[in-house]
């Protein structure tokens, strides 16, 4: 009676859990799923797991029926029976190492020919693109184009993407699940990966995580992957080259605190074309960052910004020891993103926040509580920084220097 009793008991929870299972599998959502790969190296690890799963049911099933039966057949014995003594079995011995051996060896050829195959050089002619990961953002160089951008990288469909994977500090780990691959990305030692996007698949966007963790904000370290048609690609790349200039354009004012990063200003490279960017509109949800601003950051409602005040304020700040900007000489920094073309990328902070004037903002004032952990330091004026436990006073930037920045950034697609 008590054994039934506990199962009633239990029987409420297990069709609770039942229930949760079954409406998460009948989902259709799964923007993060390894098992729709859009790529040959995701299709090889998918098709190496299908094989392990399969193998690894089967001898499962085996084993829990021989074990049931074992139970069902020798579940009474009489108190005063002794079993037969025996000093073992030479057959079943050799019987029971013969069967793993045999099983091993069906999982063991298809996975080393996998690690093969994925640890193989990339084919001649592959795009190459060197990736750092730092504490936390990702730095993306294209050397054969001199193009440096950070936590969001552009590959054309149908050609095989080689990326070489290195460290600035700690083990992270590269990892794009439905393009496939997860490769760590360790101090002084380079890894590499490649794969071809599907030439056949429309431009898409897609989600990148870090998959080691590297400290405070690991879980804030992410990344987007624009895969785009060649010729999308190529427009990219034009772009993305030509360095973040003024031109002669009048400079109007632009409300830091506005909704949207929507450039009120031309720039030498915007009069020659942009080049192609991913259009906003079409990111899928599931890959805008819907973060809110953390408590204790505000910012002057109203204020607007002028671009030319904002490229001299950040000219002259702290900004330029640790940010590059092509085609602004006093900005040669390296050890943060390069922020030539920061208005073209839909988001900041390594993914965290969508890319708008509001929230670069805020960024801009306190990045140390925007985001825990970050390297960069406290501008604003009279700002508490949580790191150095003080509140920042001399040389601290106000809310107009800040919104004139945000104003100069703003424009440099």
């Amino acid at each position: 009676m008590k054994g039934t009793d506990r199962l009633r008991r239990l029987a409420p929870l297990a069709m609770t859990v039942l229930l949760a299972l079954a409406a998460g599998a009948c989902s259709g959502n799964h923007p993060n799923t390894t098992f729709s790969p859009h790529t040959e190296l995701g299709r090889d690890i998918d098709a190496l797991w299908n094989r392990l799963l399969l193998l690894g049911t089967i001898v499962f099933v085996l084993v829990e029926a021989a074990l049931v039966v074992v139970i069902l057949r020798y579940r009474h014995v009489d108190d005063d029976t002794r079993p037969p003594q025996t000093h073992g079995s030479t057959k079943l011995e050799i019987l029971w190492t013969l069967i793993p051996a045999i099983i091993l060896v069906f999982i063991a050829i298809p996975t080393v020919r996998t690690i093969f195959k994925t640890q193989a050089n990339s084919p001649h002619g592959s795009l190459n693109v060197e990736v750092t990961g730092h504490q936390w953002w990702w730095e993306f160089k294209y050397p054969e184009y001199g193009i440096t951008t950070a936590n969001e990288v552009y590959i054309p469909t149908g050609r095989t993407v080689n990326f070489t994977l290195r460290s600035a500090d700690v083990i992270h780990s590269f990892w794009t699940p439905q393009l496939g691959g997860k490769r760590d990305v360790v101090t002084n030692r380079t890894n590499f990966l490649w794969y071809t996007p599907d030439s056949a698949m429309e431009a898409s966007v897609w989600n990148g995580f870090c998959a080691e963790y590297c400290g405070t904000s690991h879980a804030n370290m992410k990344f987007r992957v624009f895969t785009v048609k060649p010729d999308q690609f190529a427009s990219w790349v034009a772009g993305q080259k030509r360095p973040a200039v003024f031109g002669a354009t009048p400079t109007p004012a632009q409300p830091a605190s506005a909704a949207s990063s929507t450039p009120q200003m031309m720039t030498a490279a915007a009069a020659e074309g942009e080049g192609f960017i991913f259009p906003r509109e079409k990111i899928p949800e599931w890959a805008v960052p819907h973060a809110g601003p953390p408590a204790g950051v505000t910012f002057t409602a109203g204020l607007t910004g002028n671009a030319h005040r904002g490229m001299e304020v950040f000219s002259g700040s702290a900004c330029i020891g640790c940010h590059a900007i092509a085609g602004n000489p006093a900005a040669m920094g390296t050890t943060a993103p390069n922020l030539t073309h920061i208005a073209s990328r839909s988001s900041i902070a390594a993914g965290l926040y969508p890319n708008t004037a509001a929230y670069l903002a805020l960024w801009i004032k306190n990045a140390r509580v925007m985001k825990p952990g970050v390297i960069m330091p406290t501008l604003g004026k009279d700002q508490y920084d949580p790191v150095l436990k003080t509140t920042v006073t001399t040389g601290g930037l106000t809310d107009q220097q800040i919104a004139d920045i945000v104003a100069y950034l703003s424009v440099l697609k």
